[in-house]
């Protein structure tokens, strides 16, 4: 499980350095990979967000035992 979090979080930071990019407007990098990568570079940043989503609190020791009812 610790391996699938490392790629998901690496995954994460490539499909946010990449919306940087265009936000500051230097153009969508993974685009220039070609269609086909791009696309596939996508769906894996995609599917890393979900896999975030739905373990991070079992996997951040920040979050665990944590109230979701406490303020911060």
């Amino acid at each position: 499980m610790k391996g699938l979090h490392i790629v998901s979080w690496i995954l994460l930071v490539i499909g946010g350095l990449n919306w940087l990019l265009v936000g500051v407007g230097i153009g969508d990098v993974v685009a220039k990979l070609g269609s086909t990568v791009a696309t596939i570079v996508y769906v894996l940043v995609g599917l890393a967000a979900l896999v975030e989503l739905f373990t991070h609190k079992k996997n951040c020791s920040a979050c665990k035992g944590s109230d979701a009812s406490q303020p911060m």
